[in-house]
């Protein structure tokens, strides 16, 4: 079993089964004392109410649950616990839950916490999601703290700030003639649209975020919430279950075609990346990106680094240019033109973006002092006028959506995206794939055609833009906002890719990319890995994969369940097409690929294959 999960996971480590709590038509998943894949005649009603605690980086704790009790009765469940998070300095904040749920479709989670010393957090209280799929755009019935309702709709395409404001409850329709309300009690409430981050799911949450933050929970002061889920309506029998049935694969017309794929490369990698030439002519990348940072004093001896591996891999190149901003724009990049000339490095494009745009300027704070982007991209055409130019965020979407660079002066926009911003459970990772149609939709609006790239993204978060740091990860665990990321190394990560490639392949992409080429982003295993340090990992087929269909006219491809098998198909000059599907679950998946060599085919847990 170690093995198994090393081969999937990067690591020994398995996540514990959840316990399926059921009443009647209602059923929900107990994980860590939070529930989750909340469903009423087999319909998801909401995605999970959590009940969390977040330190001063919005870093998670994970409290110990202790005093834990399940009972299942006959049309009915209860469970209770206790916990306590130990923050720094020796601060500690206890509390209790309790869950009950019933046949008629009523769900009440309630915690009364007790800080035992002032306890500091950004966070202290519940998360509510609601899923997107089936409900983007759809009407909901917005309940206020003054009692006051109004008929609005869900967000269509993803609203950069909160789309509601001081909230007590939400009502949806789950399915016709049945509705849900959820009701939130015991501070205020307001939701956000995590699409921004790929999360699957609007999030409602304690706490608005115009309020300051850390902020300090007094001892001894007791902190009561209460979220109650009332389901309404005539309940029919759900459709049997087909999870036994193969899922089929769908071919559609020819569209435009497929990205570039792209590595990223830092400089301390460069090294590595040349003495193994041969296996990065295999993987067969059509774009190099450098990374460049005078903040972290790159300067010409990284530039030179990243020259030899450009004569050496003959690709497009472009420079990830991080401008420091602090002084005359023009003799900033001007300077870093003159080095690259000196360095002998030759550029197809660069991209631009200042250095405090890294980092995110939530609802409510002041914008930090940035030269005005227009500035900033007509110093870098004055000191790159003859190559291509980009811009747009190094960080995430969220960062674009709510900063929206002046295109025009552009010749391509670009922004990265990351899965364990707010959650790093195996599930959560892979439903972040759900979200990036909403992504590269809300470009679409913002940007129009103007061309677009995406990366790099990866599962471990490179940077982080809402804290001081990244969270190390020396234990190799599944950590929220880690610098590196167990899984990578495993195939899990590999189907995740394939799955990333299809979700987005509809939007006319010019470049993706979804990995470097060492390093704990990289294709090629480190040591203290089971595969030999150097050696593919399981990502390298995925991105490999990618990198053959790159040029090719995309296939529209779906499947009749996205959730657990993706799809992108290509054809290629000769008429051929050619398939990469992905198993984005930890079971067994049998699939019906009818109209190609083999009728049928059973996937196994976060398998990748090709078919044609």
């Amino acid at each position: 079993m170690t093995a198994d999960a090393f081969l999937l996971y990067g690591t020994p480590a398995v996540e514990p089964e959840p316990v399926r709590l059921r009443a009647g038509a209602l059923t929900a998943d107990f994980v860590n004392g939070n529930l989750r894949t909340i469903c009423h005649g087999g319909v998801e009603v909401l995605r999970a109410i959590a009940y969390l605690v977040r330190d001063r980086d919005w870093g998670t704790y994970e409290p110990a649950l202790t005093d834990l009790t399940v009972d299942q009765g006959a049309g009915t469940f209860s469970v209770s616990y206790s916990a306590s998070c130990a923050g720094p300095g020796g601060s500690r904040l206890g509390f209790r839950a309790t869950i009950a749920g019933s046949a008629d479709g009523q769900l009440v989670f309630d915690v009364i916490a007790l800080p035992e010393s002032d306890f500091e957090t950004n966070r202290c209280g519940f998360c509510i999601l609601h899923p997107i799929a089936g409900l983007a755009g759809s009407p909901v019935a917005v309940e206020h703290t003054d009692g006051s309702v109004v008929e609005t709709e869900l967000p269509h395409l993803i609203d950069p700030w909160q789309p509601f404001k001081d909230l007590r409850a939400i009502t949806h329709e789950v399915r016709p003639g049945v509705t849900a309300e959820c009701r939130m009690e015991g501070d205020a409430f307001e939701m956000e649209d995590q699409r921004n981050w790929s999360d699957a799911s609007y999030k409602t949450y304690v706490r608005p975020l115009a309020l300051p933050w850390p902020y300090v929970l007094p001892a001894d002061e007791t902190l009561r919430q209460t979220i109650s889920l009332r389901i309404a309506g005539e309940v029919k029998a759900p459709a049997a279950a087909a999870a036994a049935d193969p899922i089929r694969v769908e071919l559609g017309e020819a569209g435009s075609m497929l990205p570039d794929i792209g590595v990223i490369i830092y400089p301390d990698e460069v090294d590595a990346a040349l003495a193994n030439l041969p296996m990065l002519s295999t993987l067969g990348p059509q774009q190099l990106m450098f990374h460049y940072d005078p903040i972290r004093d790159h300067g010409l001896d990284a530039l030179q680094s990243y020259a030899r591996l450009a004569a050496a891999y003959p690709a497009e190149t472009t420079l990830e240019c991080v401008v420091s901003g602090t002084g005359d724009l023009d003799a900033e990049l001007s300077g870093v033109a003159s080095m690259v000339r000196q360095a002998g490095l030759k550029l197809s494009a660069i991209a631009v973006s200042p250095s405090v745009d890294r980092q995110s300027t939530p609802p409510g704070s002041a914008w930090p002092q940035c030269p005005p982007l227009e500035d900033v991209y007509g110093a870098a055409r004055r000191a790159f006028p003859d190559i291509r130019l980009g811009g747009g965020m190094f960080s995430y979407f969220t960062e674009l959506n709510r900063k929206r660079v002046p295109a025009g002066l552009l010749d391509f926009v670009t922004h990265c995206t990351c899965p364990i911003v707010h959650a790093a459970d195996d599930l959560s990772v892979m439903q972040s794939l759900e979200a990036l149609p909403s992504i590269t939709a809300s470009i679409r609006a913002i940007f129009g055609a103007k061309p677009y790239r995406i990366g790099p993204s990866t599962i471990a978060m490179r940077q982080n833009p809402y804290g001081g740091a990244t969270k190390a990860n020396p234990h190799n665990q599944r950590i929220a906002m880690a610098d590196r990321d167990p899984r990578h190394a495993g195939q899990l990560a590999a189907a995740w890719t394939i799955g990333y490639a299809a979700r987005v392949a509809p939007a006319g992409l010019e470049m993706l990319t979804l990995s470097s080429f060492t390093g704990p982003f990289g294709v090629l295993a480190s040591s203290g890995e089971p595969a030999e340090e150097g050696t593919p990992r399981p990502i390298f087929h995925a991105v490999k994969g990618l990198c053959e269909l790159a040029g090719h006219r995309h296939v529209a491809a779906s499947t009749t369940d996205e959730a657990r098998l993706a799809a992108v198909a290509a054809r290629s000059p000769s008429g051929k097409t050619v398939v990469w599907l992905a198993n984005l679950t930890a079971s067994d998946v049998p699939v019906d690929i009818s109209g190609f060599d083999r009728r049928q085919l059973v996937m196994t847990p976060y398998a990748i294959t090709r078919i044609w």
